[in-house]
């Protein structure tokens, strides 16, 4: 089977994930279907169109939306979230309710809807705003049509395994999950990490933006975007649960995708395994913070352009200063669903425009450095 090269931006970083035994079978198969077009109904878009190698993984593509949402195989079709970096990924853990914590936790997508890895692999192909395949049958027929890929399967798994289509595309998601095991999907070679290390030192102001991320007295930031114990060498800077953070309809995108002007994004609520339950209506999966300076536009609409309007819009719900949305001169639109927004995790204290300039600059030395921009 033809090997395919990564971009040299980022081979040298291509290796096993850390504590991690990769099926290196399924990993050839992985990095195949990765790149491979022709898994879309047009043969234009493959996993790496819309989770670009060279851009963080993420989907910086331009097109007539500014890119707040991706463009499907069918360039007249767009999806209604943003599309989330495939890094660190892997981290997040298998959906489910934490009773513990009364809540639920984990998976893939921004509502959760997919338990793992695997089985976020498996739904793009079959999306009909993105890959548009009409169903398994047919992307196995595909994958069947690349001669190397049909004969490496008969070798590895037997030549009987043609006849059954669920066990072919079951090979095709477990192959795009080992693939993003490597440690070319989780590098921690940011400045952070290399301050950790020893290697790097971070300058005045993000050390003040540091100090002000993790300070839960301060900020509301760590509430949410942290996991481990402090300067865990492993921290993804997400804790995997879901909140509404009251984030205003993007009246751009309902236009575009001429949604009725009532359309209100379910989060959570689309996700089967909550079983209908209203409570998480509007509730979104807190994603990564790594690599969240290169990968705008934010949050899971696409509504806001610049990290700065991120910040200023969290602070807004502590701060009467914060007023007014930079982005467009008006006052912060009024929550896309406001009966469920998380108002307790967004408690903190008022920041100064300093304090905002100094969580900015901390947020970019989260950038992994194939990604980082001088």
């Amino acid at each position: 089977m033809k090997k395919l090269l990564l971009p040299m931006l980022i081979l040298p970083t291509l290796c096993l994930a850390q504590e991690t035994k990769i099926d290196p079978i399924l990993l050839g198969l992985g990095e195949v279907f990765f790149f491979d077009k022709s898994l879309s109904h047009n043969k234009t878009q493959s996993c790496s169109t819309c989770h670009m190698p060279a851009a963080a993984f993420a989907d910086l593509r331009q097109n007539d939306i500014a890119h707040m949402v991706s463009q499907g195989d069918d360039p007249t079709k767009f999806g209604n979230r943003n599309t989330p970096t495939a890094l660190y990924a892997k981290y997040s853990p298998s959906f489910h309710f934490d009773e513990k914590i009364n809540d639920y936790v984990g998976g893939q997508f921004w509502d959760g809807r997919a338990k793992n890895l695997a089985a976020q692999a498996g739904g793009p192909p079959l999306n009909p705003v993105e890959m548009g395949m009409k169903d398994k049958t047919d992307v196995v027929k595909r994958i069947e049509e690349n001669q190397a890929v049909r004969d490496y399967i008969i070798k590895y798994f037997g030549a009987e395994i043609w006849k059954d289509n669920q066990k072919i595309y079951a090979i095709m998601e477990q192959a795009l999950a080992t693939f993003e095991h490597l440690d070319l999907f989780s590098q921690f070679s940011s400045k952070y990490d290399r301050t950790l290390a020893g290697k790097d030192t971070l300058t005045e102001q993000e050390s003040l933006g540091k100090e002000l991320f993790f300070d839960k007295e301060k900020t509301n930031c760590s509430n949410c975007h942290q996991l481990q114990t402090a300067d865990h060498d492993e921290e993804t800077f997400t804790n995997y649960r879901y909140f509404n953070l009251g984030v205003p309809k993007n009246e751009a995108l309902i236009a575009h995708n001429k949604l009725d002007n009532n359309w209100i994004d379910n989060g959570l609520l689309d996700n089967p395994m909550v079983k209908g339950d209203e409570k998480q209506k509007g509730k979104f999966k807190v994603p990564t913070l790594r690599n969240v300076a290169v990968t705008a536009p934010y949050m899971h609409n696409g509504v806001f352009k610049e990290l700065r309007t991120v910040l200023l819009f969290l602070d807004s719900y502590n701060n009467p200063a914060r007023k007014i949305n930079p982005e467009t001169s008006k006052p912060w639109d009024l929550p896309e669903y406001a009966p469920t927004v998380s108002h307790d995790a967004l408690k903190g204290k008022p920041l100064t425009d300093t304090e905002i300039d100094a969580l900015e600059s901390f947020l970019k030395t989260l950038t992994d450095a194939p990604y980082e921009r001088n």
